[in-house]
């Protein structure tokens, strides 16, 4: 008897989760925070096909490099 009212009491005392429905704060800051990070590497790819693009016309200028292909 005395179990089956320990069994009783204690089963009150649990906290059931309930499901309250997505947060739209916490939507919109993940959602600005992954969009700044795609931008940010999107961003440094186009720094580095930029950098490539200079050095190659920079090459091109200097005459250390060569579009035309030389005859044998």
């Amino acid at each position: 008897m005395v179990w089956k009212l320990q069994k009783e009491m204690a089963a009150h005392k649990i906290a059931h989760a309930t499901y309250q429905g997505p947060s739209v704060v916490k939507e919109i800051v993940y959602g600005i925070s992954i969009g700044l990070f795609a931008g940010g590497l999107w961003k440094m790819h186009q720094w580095n096909n930029q950098r490539r693009t200079r050095e190659f016309y920079d090459l091109l200028e200097k005459g250390e490099i060569s579009v035309v292909v030389e005859d044998e």
